[in-house]
């Protein structure tokens, strides 16, 4: 119940930053957002021995997200300050995947909501669309693999995923990813659509399951505590970590309008 409960308040929430809000207002979530996903993912980082705080990764986590030019640079700055703060570690032998991790969690956190900037700047529709593919495929998984799911997905890193959820999920996903783009976004060939539905929502659940082995190699249930039901917010945005950059590559690839 907490968990229906929480979705019922994030998702309408969600949905209109995304359609509706101003851009300030949806720059600062994003922002909140991609901070409130490191911040977990330091925590989990702690527990392979990474010796950074999480207030560390904010100032280059923040320009990394933010400025849209520059990359090469940006990502030269990130990674001379995970060097320059790996030098703090008590052991040598820590300091190189100390640095590894601090790297890994600014790209993957505030990089993949750096996605989620360039998808509104298209269309706020493309990054609802990034999103809510995630949510339906996760629905369908949900209930088609707790009726019939027999054959394990990934036991050794998520025993309750199956196989027969991971397809409803995409089938699902392919479905819907189909008739919201042929109605929000009617530009996009039908082909493209549904290339770009399925791919992203394989990308989701291959996010899904990064995540849950970044939780069991550290020996965590959950990424966090403030979301009822979900966990942390890591544990609720896994899926759109994954899905976001996917969707904005095969943008580019497929040769939309961007």
């Amino acid at each position: 119940m907490k968990r229906v409960v929480t979705s019922a308040i994030l998702i309408p929430v969600i949905t209109w930053v995304v359609l509706f809000a101003p851009h300030p207002a949806f720059a600062a979530v994003v922002c909140i957002f991609a901070g409130l996903c490191w911040m977990e993912f330091a925590g989990i980082a702690a527990h392979y021995g990474a010796r950074f705080t999480a207030l560390a990764g904010w100032i280059p986590g923040l320009a990394f997200l933010l400025i849209q030019r520059d990359e090469y640079l940006l990502l030269m700055a990130i990674v001379l300050t995970a060097l320059a703060f790996s030098l703090r570690t008590e052991s040598v032998r820590d300091a190189i995947p100390s640095a590894a991790l601090f790297i890994l969690g600014i790209l993957y956190t505030f990089g993949a909501w750096r996605s989620a900037l360039a998808l509104h700047g298209i269309s706020q529709y493309w990054l609802l669309f990034a999103l809510t593919i995630n949510w339906i495929g996760d629905t369908a998984a949900f209930y088609i693999g707790r009726s019939f799911g027999k054959h394990k997905f990934a036991p050794a890193v998520s025993p309750a995923k199956s196989w027969e959820g991971a397809i409803a999920s995409s089938v699902a996903a392919a479905l819907y990813g189909v008739f919201y783009l042929r109605w929000l976004l009617p530009e996009v060939p039908l082909p493209a659509a549904a290339l770009i539905a399925i791919a992203g929502n394989a990308a989701g659940q291959i996010g899904d399951l990064a995540e849950s082995a970044l939780k069991r190699g550290a020996g965590v249930k959950d990424s966090g505590t403030t979301l009822p039901g979900h966990g942390g917010w890591l544990d609720r945005l896994d899926s759109s970590l994954f899905s976001m950059p996917v969707v904005h590559i095969l943008i580019r690839l497929c040769g939309l309008p961007t």
